[in-house]
């Protein structure tokens, strides 16, 4: 078994952008991951690092965990771009492979995952399935959460005919 590599926590600051909106696609806007702090600390867990410090950017792979305040980022593999300007700030971070995105009770699964830290924004491609605690769900090809105002956007894409799919779950009726 190979050993879990840790580092505890990389400061890092962002600064606020504008928002998430998919032109000329079938789009569903849904509040997703909303009120996430994106100024806290970053921590991850790998079994291999790699630090390219010419590129300035660290590859993680294998059952790659990254936390950052409520929000989790699991994938197979991940690089961070980042600057060092005295101290390191990330840019960005791409994630593949299975890629599973957490907060509370929502969670969103992909193929691929980029977290913008500059436009706080989270972009997942392929087969997206978003899901919900209450029952909710969605389905589609692309969707991009915007950290700043917690709306997402939502492409169709792959099966049912290139449309966003899903369902609302519907409270029960105490009169019936």
């Amino acid at each position: 078994m190979k050993p879990r590599v840790r580092m505890i926590r990389i400061a890092l600051g962002a600064t606020l952008a504008g928002g998430a909106a998919l032109i000329g696609a079938p789009q569903l806007g849904a509040q997703v991951f909303g009120g996430h702090n994106s100024d806290a600390p970053v921590d991850y867990a790998a079994d291999r690092i790699e630090l390219q410090d010419k590129q300035k950017r660290v590859v993680l792979s294998g059952n790659v965990d990254i936390t950052q305040g409520e929000l989790r980022l699991r994938a197979a593999r991940t690089t961070v771009a980042y600057t060092d300007t005295g101290s390191l700030k990330i840019q960005r971070m791409d994630a593949t492979g299975g890629v599973f995105v957490s907060r509370g009770s929502e969670s969103a699964n992909g193929d691929v995952a980029i977290y913008d830290f500059n436009k706080r924004i989270i972009t997942m491609v392929g087969n997206v399935r978003l899901k919900r605690a209450n029952g909710d769900n969605l389905n589609g090809g692309r969707m991009v959460i915007d950290l700043n105002s917690g709306v997402s956007s939502v492409a169709g894409g792959g099966g049912k005919g290139g449309r966003v799919s899903g369902s609302f779950a519907v409270p029960k009726n105490s009169t019936n």
